[in-house]
């Protein structure tokens, strides 16, 4: 699978993670997509995604899928962390 389609997906996965955060009541960590938010929540990460698929697009439009790739374990890590925030949230039960 071509490294542009992994990173396509990983906005994707970022966008619903972060969504469901909200839902749980968890704040956007981000001082930049934080700003964008003053026009909704769901615009300011819808933005922060588009620009970053526009600035993957400019990657590979320049050759340099190098960079997708190396942003891609960066994106990788911020899903980890709202699986985390939304597993660790208050009202989530283990089971067991």
């Amino acid at each position: 699978m071509s490294v542009t389609y992994i990173f396509i997906y990983l906005q994707l996965l970022d966008l619903l993670t972060t969504f469901v955060g909200f839902k749980m009541g968890a704040a956007e960590a981000s001082p930049f997509i934080r700003t964008l938010m003053h026009l909704g929540p769901g615009f300011g990460v819808a933005a922060s995604k588009l620009l970053a698929l526009g600035l993957g697009g400019l990657c590979v439009y320049t050759k340099r899928e190098h960079i997708i790739k190396w942003i891609s374990f960066w994106y990788a890590g911020l899903i980890v962390w709202n699986l985390m925030v939304v597993l660790t949230a208050p009202g989530i039960v283990a089971a067991g």
